[in-house]
């Protein structure tokens, strides 16, 4: 891959790009960071202002972008706010053929297409329509990527708000649906009467609910606003719809805009089901990617039971010295090694290469989750190695011939970080970290792709990127380079008044071995066998895949990871617990190592408001330590997906400090000067983030 001098001129530059954007616009752009490629051609369907387009094109200069928009006005007025080499705005029709078929590498389609419907006649089919003719000008292995609002599941709610919305929602009720006739406009709704605050009780369907609370705010644009119907297909919908038309779904996952809950929501309406359970907000948007394939390739996976075993996966069960509880743990052969092969640019930008769409079926066998995040088969994932005979850098070296293309004397460098457990709780797994540093004139072989590596990491944290183990490869290369990470863009705790800061606990302890082999397995995990079945966007079979997965027994396959924080003039602290973990010993001889406190959510338990308070019930029980504030610190993520469909939240949690805790407390700054050490995976990933997000020094 040849590289020119870019744009921006050099890394500052870039960042303060970045900095001047808004943060509506860094999210969008975040969004499909982890599937847009650094270079080829990308349509922004409904491009608007052009502002969207603008962003895409000066974060990417090797990438040429074309603005659509069927607004001959909108498309003149971008054309002379916006210019640069790689970015033209063109007059189009984002639901007919706009360029020639297979010639785009990416589409990008912001908050568009509810307007194909509204302004034709609220037909969703005409939505549906609009994606088939996008998907043919779509090149093989290019993305089509769609934000937008996403319609709930069919079924009525009882709406509460408050008496002050009582007159918008009259006006609501009788004037949806603006564009039909008069008498075909609103609907009807049942009056359940006041609630004891006095809150108006609304019996109606749960779709023109989320209209109503999506749209309320916009009292000044209400004659535009009332015209256009915001939700058109439900997610299974859209992920039925993509595959239909050929598209491998990468992410597919409600947004809730972290702003818009807090300065929209909250306080403002409440959602109950018909049985009178308070149900989660609706989502802000919607966000699905779709990689197109070669007609006859897969787009989806179904799962059979397997008979026997292959005993590639084995379960073992250890037995503390002192309490004499057994826990079960899933032993994997040989180690695994995580390989990120990067380049750095002249102006000192930073592209990694990674391996996009690689299929991972088990993440299949998930069936819940806590805010519709939807597991997808096909991942972005750094390069694994699973080092056998051979010395682990002649391993590395092969893979990167093999799976790269990669000539070894393109390879200046490779070098090693620490290892981690990805999921020591349940898997004897440890992960070692390789970096190749590549030449500039490296050229990217089909197999995989190469991504910015800002972009990457911003992704994870709004929901784009599940994998990790690659942001955790990123940010590790990036403090190796000395190269600053960037703004985050995810939910933060809010920050209180100056506080004491904790009393400090001591790192360092002392080693000690408190298993032993245990006779009988504890219940907790089970090794399921299953063969996955590969279909076609005609639901035809194709390949067959015998695979082994670890799922428990009793629990649901969700956690979530907890990261105590309490504020101080001086920063923030963090609260560790201590504990013997069966794992770390089997590979270090310690089974002592510094955890975030987590949770196997129990089955049953849904939604994330009744998550947190499962959660917040247990850090009371098992802390004595009272939560004031939730915070995810990004998206969910697969801690080892080719082993388990185990997903985990990530939370902070701002806690009352002066509180009795078996908890240990830490600076975070300081902790992150030892982040290289940090062997559980799951600490690991609450540590950067809760840095990235916290890392100003608090007023």
């Amino acid at each position: 891959m040849s590289y020119e001098r870019q744009d921006r001129g050099d890394l500052d530059a870039y960042t303060r790009y970045l900095a001047n954007m808004d943060a509506a616009m860094r999210q969008k752009v975040a969004m499909t960071a982890a599937h847009l490629p650094c270079q080829g051609r990308v349509a922004d369907m409904g491009m608007g202002s052009g502002s969207g387009s603008h962003a895409l094109a000066a974060l990417y200069p090797r990438l040429e972008v074309i603005g659509v928009d069927v607004n001959p006005t909108m498309v003149e007025v971008a054309r002379g706010q916006y210019q640069l080499p790689n970015l033209s705005f063109r007059v189009g029709d984002i639901a007919r053929i706009c360029f020639e078929p297979n010639s785009l590498d990416g589409i990008v389609n912001s908050s568009v297409l509810h307007h194909v419907t509204s302004y034709n006649g609220y037909l969703y089919d005409k939505a549906a329509e609009a994606l088939e003719a996008q998907v043919e000008q779509l090149a093989p292995g290019g993305c089509l990527i769609v934000r937008d609002f996403l319609a709930p599941p069919p079924g009525r709610v009882e709406l509460r708000i408050p008496q002050g919305l009582k007159e918008l929602w009259n006006q609501f009720s009788s004037q949806f649906r603006a564009l039909r006739p008069e008498d075909e406009r609103g609907f009807s709704f049942e009056d359940l009467g006041l609630d004891p605050r006095g809150w108006w009780r609304l019996g109606v369907e749960q779709r023109l609910a989320v209209e109503f609370v999506l749209r309320k705010d916009y009292t000044q644009d209400w004659a535009q606003e009332i015209q256009e119907e915001y939700t058109y297909f439900t997610q299974e919908q859209f992920e039925a719809h993509f595959a239909r038309l050929g598209l491998r779904v990468l992410v597919s996952t409600p947004l809730h805009n972290p702003w818009i809950v807090e300065n929209r929501f909250e306080g403002q309406f409440e959602f109950y089901s018909e049985a009178g359970t308070r149900l989660d907000f609706p989502p802000t948007n919607y966000l699905i990617v779709g990689e197109k394939v070669a007609k006859g390739q897969g787009v989806g996976f179904r799962a059979t039971h397997a008979p026997g075993r292959s005993g590639f996966l084995s379960l073992s069960s250890y037995r503390h010295r002192v309490t004499q509880k057994t826990y079960d743990l899933v032993c994997r052969p040989n180690p695994t090694v995580d390989v990120l092969p990067y380049l750095v640019t002249e102006a000192g930008n930073l592209s990694v290469l990674v391996r996009h769409s690689y299929p991972r079926p088990i993440l299949t066998l998930l069936q819940d989750s806590l805010d519709g995040f939807r597991p997808c088969p096909y991942v972005v994932e750094p390069l694994t190695a699973v080092q056998g005979q051979d010395p682990v850098a002649e391993t590395v070296e092969s893979l990167l011939v093999r799976r790269a293309g990669v000539h070894p004397e393109k390879i200046r460098s490779l070098w090693w970080a620490g290892g981690h457990y990805p999921s020591p709780g349940g898997i004897r797994e440890e992960v070692l970290s390789c970096f190749a540093e590549l030449d500039q004139d490296f050229e990217v072989d089909g197999s995989l792709r190469a991504l910015d590596a800002h972009q990457l990491l911003r992704s994870a944290q709004v929901h784009g990127l599940a994998d990790h183990r690659l942001e955790m490869l990123i940010f590790e290369l990036m403090r190796h380079l000395k190269i600053d990470p960037g703004p985050w863009l995810g939910d933060q705790l809010k920050s209180q008044p100056q506080r004491l800061p904790p009393k400090e606990s001591v790192w360092e302890f002392d080693s000690q071995r408190m298993f032993l082999p245990g006779q009988e397995s504890a219940g907790f995990l089970d090794i399921l066998a299953r063969h996955f079945v590969e279909l076609d966007a005609q639901v035809r079979e194709g390949g067959r895949t015998y695979l082994e997965a670890v799922i428990p027994r009793q629990l649901s396959s969700l956690t979530l990871a907890v990261l105590p924080m309490v504020p101080t003039a001086q920063g923030w602290w963090v609260a560790l617990d201590l504990e013997d973990l069966p794992a770390a010993q089997a590979f270090s001889g310690n089974s002592r190592q510094w955890i975030a406190p987590a949770w196997r959510l129990p089955k049953g338990v849904g939604g994330q408001a009744e998550a947190r308070d499962w959660v917040g019930q247990s850090m009371s029980f098992e802390y004595g330590l009272e939560v004031e504030d939730w915070a995810p610190l990004g998206g969910p993520y697969f801690p080892t997906p080719g082993l388990t469909p185990e997903l985990v939240y990530p939370l902070a949690a701002r806690v009352r400090p002066g509180q009795q805790t078996s908890l240990h407390f830490f600076p975070l700054e300081q902790l992150m000067q030892r982040w290289e050490s940090v062997q559980n995976g799951h600490l690991r990933c609450l540590l950067l983030r809760a840095w990235l997000a916290h890392r100003q020094v608090l007023a």
